[in-house]
Order: structure tokens, then sequence, then C-alpha cells
């Protein structure tokens, strides 16, 4: 079973909210955006995102320029349900974000729970080649990942732990680490689970 068609099987199954890595608010995502400093009319692309509720809580806060990426057409049917009138104010993208071209720069990239299901060094390479062409120089990442003694396998997946320092070494000097957050997130059924957030700035042009 190929990487799409996992996914697209794991929400034909079960609906986002009863997902592990679902949460009813993204407090940490939303605070380290909210510091990020950019503005309300700037760019921001949430990978992995269709599970998530964060472009609801973005749209009420007044962002106005918000893409959603995700492999599975099935887990970014929710939101768009979900959201109805305003889904129109969202870009909505189904893909494979290691075969990511994107068709503008970003501001801010976010990525709550896909990095570290790429266990193999090639996927991991495009992906940071994707996310490296979609951000504008200067622009921030927040990338959140299971941390160092959290699950070793989600959705019957392999998965990689990160610390702050592993995951500064994945994204290389390009990118600056500003900083990092610990989480013990609280799943659905009632389990916890370690996630470490990040938030790094790109500090040069080209990679």
């Amino acid at each position: 079973m190929d990487r799409k068609e996992h996914w697209e099987n794991t929400y034909s199954i079960r609906p986002g909210s009863e997902l592990s890595w679902y949460q009813e608010y993204p407090v940490i995502s939303l605070a380290m955006i909210r510091r990020s400093g950019i503005g309300v009319g700037s760019p921001i692309i949430d990978v992995g995102g269709g599970a998530s509720v964060l472009v609801d809580c973005l749209l009420e806060e007044g962002f106005e320029d918000l893409t959603v990426l995700d492999i599975s057409s099935i887990a970014l049917s929710a939101p768009r349900r979900r959201l109805g009138a305003r889904a129109r104010e969202v870009v909505w993208i189904t893909q494979d974000v290691t075969a990511f071209v994107a068709g503008r720069p970003y501001a801010l990239w976010h990525d709550r729970a896909v990095f570290h299901f790429l266990t193999r060094e090639k996927d991991r390479k495009r992906y940071l080649q994707a996310m490296c062409l979609a951000l504008q120089p200067g622009g921030q990442a927040v990338i959140a990942a299971f941390a160092v003694g959290g699950p070793e396998k989600c959705s019957g997946l392999d998965i990689v732990q990160y610390d702050a320092s592993r995951l500064a070494r994945e994204l290389g000097a390009e990118f600056q680490l500003l900083e990092q957050e610990q989480e013990d997130h609280l799943t659905p059924a009632g389990a916890i689970q370690k996630f470490g957030y990040y938030r790094f700035i790109r500090a040069s042009a080209g990679r």
C-alpha cells in the first residue's frame, strides 16, 4: 500500500476527530504563529492539515491568505464541509508534500504531524526541498513531531522521534531555531503522546 492509499484508507475508516493526533484546539500552534509576528494578510500553508481545526481558528483570528495541503482528499473534505461558505476563503491542495511544488511563496509553513512519518532520508530531502521552494526568504516554519520518549509508531506506521537538535540537523544551516515547546497531547482515546513544537526562521534565500 503506498502512502496516499494508506491515508485515504485511514480517513475512510474513522473521522479525523477520532484519530490519535486530533486536537480540539491547537493551542501551541496558534501561539507560535502569533509570536511569528506575521500579519493577517501574510500567506500561510498548513501541511497535513486535513484533520486539523487550525484553519478554522486562523480564519476566526482574521488571517486572510490560507492554504491547506493534505495527501488525502477524504481528509480535506471534512474541514470543507465544516467551514461551509467560508471554505471558499481557503486554497485546498490534495498532494503528497514530498512531491509538492509551490506556485507561490509563503510567509509561514505549518506542519504538526507529517514530518515524523518520513522515515526514509530521500523523502525527508524531498520534503525539505518542497519547504525551501515554498518559503520566502525570512519565512518561518512551525513543525511539530513526536518527541523523544513518545510513540514509536502511529496509524500502523513507523515514525522518527525528534528533539530540537535532531530536527535542526535535518533542516540544515539555512534554518535557525527560534523557540521550542513540549506538549503531552491527550488523544481522543485518552492516551498521552509526547510532542515537540519548533519554530524556525529561514535565514538565507537558497538551498
